[in-house]
Formats: structure tokens, C-alpha cells, sequence
């Protein structure tokens, strides 16, 4: 038996439509990043990029469970003497680009380097339930039918 390595001119990219509303960030998060890293596919190889395009809807409607929306933090700081910031998850979500929360917990799922970043950039995450991408005819995920524990109502 010869171990099968996908070419990248061999490599089929579909787009996958997943609507983020009322599901769990960390559920969702993971599966989005086996996506695009293309972990879902027999012809998986770790060295080519042979994940599909993902396109998340209602990213501002997103879940998280205990109380990580009042007591997750998240710091930085500007370069000036006493300039540590810090914001919620509840004022990112709340606040003017509410997508980032699904990105960078995306992010931070990938691996770090070019290939990762290349990957990455197959991932668009919009507030709202419109997208530009009808015309790429993209395959419905219905992820919170998968498992009970990956929606949440409260």
C-alpha cells in the first residue's frame, strides 16, 4: 500500500454556508478550522491546503455558555505608560464588528504559519444573515442539528 498525497492541482474546493444563530462558539469554532484545514475529507494531507471555502451567517447572534460573556476578558495594550485596555466578550459582541468574536476564536484553532494563514483567509464571517457569496452556490451545514449540546436557547 502506497500512502496516498493530495497534489494541490488534484485539490476540489467547495463553499460551505453555516449559520452561527444560537450556537455554541467553541463547537462551532472547531469545526469551522477542521473545514478549512480540510480534515473532513479523505484526501487530507497535512502539507496542502485542501480545505473548502466557509461562509458564517448571524455571527452576532452566537452562544456561550456559563458566564463567559460578563467574565471572559480580553487585554492589550497601547505602548503608553497606563494605557492596559480590556473589553468583554459581551462589548465585542454587542459592539461595532461583532464577527471578530468567530474569527479570532477560529484563528486560534489554526496553526500558526504560512499555510495556516493561507487557510484562514478561506473563512468569511458576516453579522448579519446576508452574504455576498450566492453566486458560489454554497452547501447548507445545518450544525446546529449535529449534536443537542451545539445549540443553546438561554
Amino acid at each position: 500500500m502506497k500512502t496516498y498525497s493530495a497534489k494541490p492541482n488534484e485539490v476540489e474546493k467547495k463553499w460551505v454556508l453555516i449559520d452561527a444563530e444560537d450556537v455554541v462558539l467553541g463547537r462551532l469554532a472547531s469545526t469551522v478550522a477542521n473545514i478549512l484545514r480540510g480534515k473532513t475529507k479523505p484526501q487530507y494531507t497535512p502539507h496542502i491546503d485542501v480545505g473548502d471555502h466557509v461562509v458564517v451567517i448571524n455571527a452576532e447572534k452566537v452562544k456561550l455558555t456559563g458566564k463567559k460573556l460578563s467574565d471572559k476578558k480580553f487585554f492589550w495594550h497601547t505602548g503608553f505608560p497606563g494605557g492596559i485596555k480590556e473589553r468583554t466578550m459581551e462589548q465585542i459582541l454587542g459592539g461595532r464588528y461583532p464577527e471578530r468574536v468567530i474569527q479570532k476564536a477560529v484563528e486560534r484553532m489554526m496553526p500558526r504559519g504560512p499555510l495556516g494563514r493561507a487557510q484562514l483567509k478561506k473563512l468569511r464571517v458576516y453579522a448579519g444573515a446576508e452574504h455576498p457569496h450566492e453566486a458560489q452556490q454554497p452547501e447548507v451545514l445545518d450544525f446546529a442539528a449535529r449534536n443537542p449540546k451545539n445549540k443553546r436557547s438561554a
